[in-house]
């Protein structure tokens, strides 16, 4: 008697792999081994982004802040220290939002800090 295999579950499988990998160049888009393989390195790699992309915004923000506070004649880390220190608790994405798009209230906060 020959052995009873879900043929619908692994198709459904290898369908779902070869979806992902929709797009990709050459025979990683249409050979079942090689697809597999790409796709599982594009999900690492999607991982990895989704760490660097979180490292890569607040390096923007704090260059955003540096610029602003700069204009009013004090460095990010002297900006920074005073802006603890004075207890305000804005974040660094809000701070560089204001010093990019509200130079005006990003400027009342630099003269609160002063």
């Amino acid at each position: 008697m020959p052995r009873s295999v879900n043929h619908v579950a692994s198709r459904a499988r290898r369908k779902r792999v070869m979806q992902h990998a929709k797009g990709f160049f050459g025979r990683r888009k249409n050979v079942w081994t090689v697809a597999k393989n790409a796709v599982e390195k594009s999900f690492e790699y999607a991982y990895v982004g989704r760490k660097l992309k979180k490292r890569d915004f607040r390096s923007i923000w704090i260059q955003r802040i540096n610029a602003g506070a700069r204009q009013h004649g004090m460095s990010y880390s002297q900006f920074m220290g005073k802006i603890h220190k004075a207890g305000i608790t804005l974040n660094r994405k809000v701070l560089a939002d204001l010093a990019m798009n509200h130079p005006e209230a990003f400027k009342s906060i630099v003269d609160k800090v002063k």
